[in-house]
C-alpha cells in the first residue's frame, strides 16, 4: 500500500509541474527566402527560464548573427530570424520553467522563395541575322510560369516560328531583324500564391556596316593646287566609325588629309602624281566592320619640258626645232606658225612614229612619243619668226615658243611706180627687210649718189626699216628712174623705182539722173583713168536746158569713193541738163557729156525718215526725223500721232513747225509697245505716214532707303553745293572789280558786243520764237534752215541728202501741262527742235 501511495503522489507532483501555459505568436510562420521575422513566446504567470529550441532540438543560444533570442520580461521571450535561408525551415519550440512547473509550445516555420529575377539584363544587344537568346532567369518556390510580351502584347509563338521559349525560359529569336528591336517584357507568375512580377528588357539590334561607293575610280588633275575628294557612304547601327588607310597605313587629319564629321569623306589637298593609288575605306561598329577600296587616278596636264631657239642663214640645207613634253595621258604635240598648223590628225605613239609634211614638202614634222621635231629643208627669210609647240591632252594643253632666227641679205619692197606733177613733192619709199638689221641704204640716179650738188630739190629721210626719197619735180628731167641699193653683212640688193608725171583724170560717166521737184540725184561711175593720183573732188554743173549760165557745185571725195551726188535749188516741172568732171591734184579733167532731165511738178512731200531713241528713264522716247523731198512746196508743219498697240484710239495729234526735227514723248506706260507715225504737210497736201514701233522698259523697282548712309551722303553734297556757290560768288566779285577798274574780264567781253533787238537777233540767227502773250501755253523754239525758207520762192527748196549733215540739237523747251499749237497732250511732254542745214566741203556758184 505504501508503494502505491508514493506513486500516486509522484504523479500528482508531475501534473502540477507541467501546468505552465505557453503560447507562441504568431502560431505559424511562412517566411520568404531572405526575409526576417520574429516570434514571441508568452507564459501565463511567472517563468524563471524561457528557452528556444531549433529544428535540430538544440537550444538556441542568444546573440547568434542569424537567430537571436531576447528575454522581454518575466513572462515573454522573442525569437528573431534574420534573412532566413532554406536551412532555417522547421519546428521551433519554446520551453518555460518555473521551479517544478514547466510548459512548452511549438511553431512550424516554412521558408519559401518569391518570384525573383536573378539575371535579366537590359539592354541586351544582338547582331542582325544572328539567333538571339534574350536572357531572363527567374526563380521561386514553387517554380514560376514565364510569359513573354513584345511592346505590351503577348508574343504568339505559333504565328511567327522565329520566336521560341527555351527550357530555361529564355526567349529565342532566330535570324533577328532590325524591326525586332524594342521593349520585351519577361513576366513570372505563381498560381499558388497569386504572385506576379516582371522585368522590361530593351533589345537593341546592331547592324553590320555596309559601304556604298558612288565612284570606285576617282580622277584628279595634279599640280593645279586643287583638292580632290574620296567618298564612301556607310550604313549600319550604331553609326559606324570610318577610317581610311593606304598601303595598310592609317591616314590621319592634317595638312594633306581632312575628313568630314563622320569620316565618310576624305579630302586630299594639293593633289600630286604621288597621290595616285588605292585607298581603303573601313567602317566599324559593335556589329563588326566592312571595308571597300577606292582608286585615285591622277592625271598630269601637258607641260613643255624642252624647247630651244635656233639660228641659221637663208638657203642653208636644213634646220630642226625640237620640242619635248610630259603629261598623263601622254599628250600629242603639234607645231604652228602664225595661223598655219603644220600637223593635223593623230600624233605618233610609242610604237608608231608618224610624219607630217607641208604641201610644198619643205617642212617635215616627226613625232615620237613625247618628242616632236620640225625640220625646214630649205630655209627662207620668210621662215623666221616664232614657232609654237603645243602639247594637248584630254585634260589641258601647254605651249611654248621657239624663235627661228634667219640671217639674210636685204629685201627691198615698195611701190615701183610713183605719180606726181611739177611742183608737187612726193616720197619714193624704199622699204628694206634684212637680218642683221644694220643696213646701209643709198639712192642713185644715172650712177650718181643722191642727193648731190645738182639736186637741190631732193631730200632723203630715214627710218629703221625704210628710206624715203622726197622729190619736188621742177621739170621733165626730174621724172624717170631712181635706184635704191641696200647692203648688210649677208649681201646687197638693188631696186629701180619710176617717178611718172601724173595727168588729169578722165571724165566720169553719168549712169542715171533721178529728178524730184526741186532736187535731182545723180548716179555716176568713177573715171576710167585717175591720172595716176587719187580723185579728190567732183564738179557737178547744171542749167536750164539750152539756156542760161551754168550753176556748179564741188563735192569732196570722202572715204576714198563717191558714187552719187544731189543738186538742189531746182524749179519744179522744168527741163535741165547736167554734166560732171573729176578733179585730182594735177587739176580738173574734161566734163562728161550732158545728161537731160526734167524735174517733177509740185506734189505732196515724201515721208520723213524716222529714228527713235529710248530715254534712259525707260518710259520716254525721242523720235527724230530727217526731212525728205518737200514736193516742190515748203513743208508747213509735221503731224505726230502715237498710241499703245493694244489701244484702239490714238493720242491727240501733235502739230510741230516745219523747222522741227524731233519730238520728245514722256510719261508713257511702262513695258508697253507703241506705234508712232509722223506726216509732213505742204500746201499741196500730206505725205504718206512714216511709221515706227517701240516698247518701253519695265518699271524699275523702288530705290531702297539707305538710312544713315544716305543722310551722310546728302550732307556731303549739301556742303559741296555751298562751297561751289561761294566760289562762284567770289569769281563774280573779282570779275566785277576787273570790269570797273581795268575795263577787262568776262563782263567787259559781254558788254562790248553790239546788241540788237530780240526779234531782229532771232531772225538774223535763223531762229523763230513762238510766244503767246499772257498764256500758259509752252514756248517752242526751233532753228530753221538758213537758205531753204528764204530762197524757196526763187530757186526751190534745199533737198537734204546723206552728204549734207545736220548740226547737233541746241535747246529743248518743255512743259508737261502746256499745249503746242492745236495739240492737246495730257501727261505727255513734247519738245521740238530743228537744225540748220550746213554745206560742208562744198562750194556753189553761178557760172
Amino acid at each position: 500500500m505504501v508503494q502505491s501511495t508514493d506513486i500516486f503522489l509522484a504523479l500528482l507532483l508531475v501534473g502540477c509541474a507541467v501546468s505552465l501555459e505557453v503560447q507562441i505568436t504568431p502560431t505559424h510562420g511562412e517566411i520568404s527566402l531572405g526575409e526576417s521575422k520574429f516570434f514571441v513566446c508568452e507564459v501565463v504567470g511567472v517563468a524563471k527560464h524561457i528557452d528556444w529550441f531549433g529544428p535540430t532540438g538544440d537550444r538556441i543560444e542568444p546573440n547568434r548573427p542569424d537567430i537571436t533570442v531576447t528575454r522581454n520580461d518575466e513572462s515573454s521571450s522573442t525569437l528573431t530570424l534574420y534573412k532566413a535561408g532554406a536551412d532555417n525551415a522547421g519546428t521551433y519550440k519554446c520551453v518555460a520553467t518555473s521551479g517544478d512547473q514547466q510548459g512548452e509550445s511549438t511553431v512550424k516555420v516554412k521558408i519559401f522563395q518569391k518570384i525573383t529575377f536573378t539575371n535579366a539584363p537590359s539592354p541586351q544587344e544582338f547582331t542582325e541575322g544572328d539567333n538571339a537568346n534574350i536572357i531572363c532567369d527567374v526563380v521561386s518556390s514553387p517554380l514560376p510560369t514565364v510569359l513573354w510580351k513584345y511592346k505590351g502584347t503577348k508574343i504568339q509563338m505559333e504565328k511567327d516560328v522565329r520566336f521560341r521559349v527555351l527550357s530555361n525560359n529564355h526567349l529565342q529569336i532566330r535570324g533577328i531583324k532590325k524591326t525586332d528591336e524594342g521593349l520585351y517584357t519577361c513576366e513570372g507568375r505563381l498560381m499558388a500564391r497569386g504572385e506576379i512580377d516582371l522585368r522590361v528588357i530593351k533589345v537593341v539590334v546592331n547592324v553590320l556596316p555596309t559601304i556604298r561607293i558612288w565612284q570606285s575610280e576617282v580622277n584628279a588633275t595634279a599640280d593645279v593646287g586643287q583638292p580632290t575628294m574620296l567618298t564612301c557612304a556607310v550604313d549600319g547601327y550604331p553609326e559606324p566609325m570610318v577610317t581610311w588607310t593606304r598601303n595598310e597605313v592609317d591616314l590621319e587629319a592634317g595638312e594633306k588629309y581632312s575628313f568630314n564629321e563622320d569620316g565618310s569623306e576624305m579630302t586630299i589637298m594639293d593633289v600630286t602624281k604621288l597621290d595616285e593609288g588605292e585607298y581603303t575605306c573601313i567602317a566599324k561598329n559593335k556589329a563588326g566592320e566592312a571595308e571597300q577600296e577606292l582608286s585615285l587616278r591622277v592625271f598630269v596636264k601637258p607641260k613643255i619640258t624642252y624647247i630651244v631657239n635656233q639660228s641659221t642663214s637663208e638657203m642653208e640645207e636644213q634646220v630642226t626645232l625640237t620640242c619635248e613634253a610630259s603629261g598623263d595621258p601622254t599628250p600629242t604635240i603639234s607645231w604652228s606658225y602664225g595661223d598655219h598648223v603644220f600637223t593635223e590628225g593623230e600624233q605618233a605613239s610609242w610604237t608608231r612614229p608618224e610624219q607630217h609634211k607641208s604641201l610644198d614638202g619643205n617642212v617635215v614634222v616627226r613625232s615620237d612619243a613625247r618628242v616632236s621635231s620640225l625640220t625646214l629643208k630649205y630655209v627662207k627669210y620668210t621662215d623666221a619668226g616664232q614657232y609654237i609647240c603645243t602639247a594637248r591632252s584630254a585634260i589641258g594643253e601647254d605651249y611654248q615658243t621657239a624663235y627661228l632666227e634667219v640671217r639674210y641679205a636685204p629685201k627691198i619692197h615698195g611701190t615701183v611706180a610713183v605719180y606726181t606733177w611739177e611742183g608737187n613733192p612726193v616720197n619714193i619709199s624704199c622699204e628694206v627687210k634684212a637680218f642683221p638689221s644694220d643696213v646701209s641704204i643709198v639712192w642713185l640716179r644715172d650712177g650718181l649718189q643722191l642727193p648731190n650738188s645738182n639736186t637741190t630739190n631732193i631730200k632723203i629721210f630715214r627710218t629703221p626699216s625704210a628710206s624715203y626719197l622726197q622729190i619736188t619735180p621742177e621739170s621733165e628731167n626730174d621724172f624717170g628712174s631712181y635706184n635704191c641699193t641696200a647692203s648688210n653683212e649677208m649681201g646687197t640688193e638693188s631696186k629701180e623705182f619710176l617717178l611718172i608725171q601724173a595727168e588729169v583724170p578722165s571724165p566720169p560717166s553719168i549712169d542715171e539722173v533721178r529728178p524730184f521737184s526741186t532736187t535731182a540725184q545723180i548716179l555716176f561711175e568713177e573715171p576710167d583713168s585717175t591720172g595716176g593720183v587719187p580723185v579728190l573732188k567732183y564738179r557737178a554743173e547744171w542749167r536750164m536746158r539750152g539756156r542760161g549760165g551754168w550753176m556748179h557745185r564741188v563735192f569732196e571725195v570722202q572715204d576714198g569713193s563717191i558714187g552719187e551726188v544731189t543738186i538742189q535749188g531746182l524749179k519744179p516741172e522744168t527741163g535741165y541738163e547736167v554734166k560732171m568732171s573729176a578733179i585730182n591734184g594735177k587739176g580738173e579733167g574734161e566734163s562728161s557729156p550732158a545728161e537731160f532731165f526734167k524735174t517733177e511738178p509740185v506734189r505732196n512731200p515724201n515721208p520723213p525718215k524716222l529714228e527713235g531713241v529710248l530715254h534712259p528713264k525707260g518710259n520716254s522716247l525721242k523720235v527724230s526725223w530727217i526731212k525728205q523731198d518737200d514736193g516742190g512746196s515748203p513743208i508747213l508743219h509735221y503731224l505726230v500721232r502715237y498710241k499703245p498697240i493694244r489701244a484702239s484710239d490714238w493720242k491727240p495729234e501733235i502739230r510741230l513747225p516745219s523747222g522741227s526735227d524731233y519730238v520728245f514723248l514722256s510719261g508713257l506706260e511702262w513695258d508697253t509697245e507703241y506705234d508712232v507715225y509722223v506726216v509732213a504737210e505742204n500746201q499741196k497736201g500730206k505725205s504718206q505716214p512714216a511709221t515706227m514701233s517701240f516698247r518701253t522698259s519695265s518699271q524699275p523697282e523702288a530705290i531702297p532707303d539707305l538710312g544713315d548712309e544716305a543722310a551722310l551722303s546728302m550732307g556731303i553734297m549739301l556742303w559741296a553745293g555751298i562751297l561751289v556757290v561761294v566760289f562762284v560768288l567770289l569769281l563774280l566779285a573779282v570779275d566785277v572789280t576787273c570790269y570797273f577798274v581795268n575795263k577787262c574780264g568776262l563782263i567787259m567781253c559781254l558788254c562790248g558786243k553790239s546788241g540788237t533787238g530780240t526779234k531782229g537777233h532771232n531772225l538774223e540767227e535763223g531762229k523763230a520764237a513762238f510766244v503767246k502773250d499772257e498764256s500758259k501755253e509752252p514756248i517752242v523754239e526751233v532753228r530753221t534752215e538758213d537758205e531753204c525758207t528764204a530762197n524757196h520762192n526763187a530757186a526751190g527748196p534745199m533737198e537734204p541728202n546723206e552728204t549734207t549733215p545736220l548740226t547737233e540739237p541746241e535747246k529743248i523747251f518743255s512743259d508737261e501741262k502746256g499745249k503746242l499749237e492745236e495739240a492737246d497732250l495730257p501727261n505727255t511732254l513734247i519738245t521740238a527742235e530743228h537744225n540748220s542745214v550746213i554745206q560742208t566741203n562744198t562750194t556753189e556758184s553761178k557760172a
